[in-house]
């Protein structure tokens, strides 16, 4: 089923201040969210779209209000300037008309559309990690409830933005202070681990009741993987700053912790169930984006073929 055209009114948070490490010695200068994946274009051609625009139209799909991206001191010019609409750039480049309509497609929904920039420093010896870059979006998401996206994933679906979507209708309609994503894995150990009951369906999609979670652990309890998309209540944010007083201010902190503390604290936390249709695809491994880049060019010519 194709997502609705109504307005989610929340934000989007996409979090693009990780280091990047195993993508060495390619992401030493460069942002590995600026690697392309394949798409289909505005005329139905397969075009080349950076990861983090990839993203940033999945929550344009989804319905979201606005977004803020979380990025480091280094690389805020960068994306600051390919996320701001460029006349200059329409006139350099007006004689090749047909190779402008994508551009001039996106420049439209960047017209319609708010985004902000938070910056997560990354000072020698203090690790910031996942929880700390979403702390730094609060300033900008203030009391709302917002849709959350780690830049090492992307979801490959036949109607982009549908499961952001479900996911956030899911935490409305039943006050839940987070929703996460989950699909089984082989390894669990590579990833954090949510431990759930079967809780019927939402939207069609299988749902669990979340009722721990753990990141990394030598021995799993389930072989349920989240992956980087949560839809959050803004009482994350007070669960992260509780997560960090009971590490220590210089350790790193973790979204999981911070997950933890809201069900510690009594918190409701569902979980959809990722479905076969919805590729979920890692980018943060030279192997894994390659996977990504293959499955994306496939689904790019199947969209064209359809046509």
């Amino acid at each position: 089923m194709a997502p609705s055209n109504s307005p989610l009114g929340i934000p989007g948070v996409l979090t693009l201040a990780g280091e990047g490490t195993r993508m060495l010695p390619w992401s030493r200068g460069l942002r590995k969210e600026f690697l392309p994946l394949y798409d289909r274009g505005a005329d139905g051609a397969p075009v080349l779209k950076p990861i983090a625009h990839f993203v940033v139209e999945a929550f344009m799909a989804a319905g979201v209000s606005d977004a803020v991206l979380v990025v480091q001191p280094r690389d805020l010019g960068f994306v600051r300037e390919y996320f701001t609409v460029d006349p200059t750039f329409l006139g350099r480049h007006r004689r090749h008309p047909e190779r402008l309509a994508e551009t001039r497609e996106f420049y439209a929904k960047l017209r319609r559309f708010r985004l902000e920039f938070a910056v997560q420093p990354h000072p020698v010896g203090h690790p910031g990690g996942f929880g700390d870059a979403v702390l730094r979006a609060e300033a900008y998401v203030r009391s709302r409830p917002f849709l959350l996206q780690a830049s090492d994933g992307v979801i490959l679906e036949e109607h982009r933005g549908s499961v952001h979507r479900a996911m956030a209708r899911l935490r409305r309609d039943e006050d839940l202070d987070a929703v996460l994503l989950v699909r089984r894995v082989a390894d669990p150990r590579r990833y954090g681990v949510v431990e759930g009951t079967p809780a019927g369906r939402y939207e069609g999609r299988r749902r669990l009741s979340v009722e721990g979670m753990e990141e990394k652990p030598a021995r799993p309890r389930s072989s349920w993987a989240a992956t980087a998309l949560y839809a959050f209540s803004p009482r994350i944010f007070e669960a992260l700053r509780r997560a960090r007083r009971a590490s220590g201010a210089r350790a790193e902190l973790e979204l999981t912790a911070g997950i933890r503390e809201l069900l510690r604290g009594r918190g409701t936390v569902g979980a959809l169930v990722l479905e076969p249709s919805d590729l979920w695809r890692s980018v943060g491994s030279p192997e894994g984006y390659f996977r990504t880049l293959r499955a994306s060019r496939s689904q790019a010519h199947r969209h064209r073929s359809a046509r």
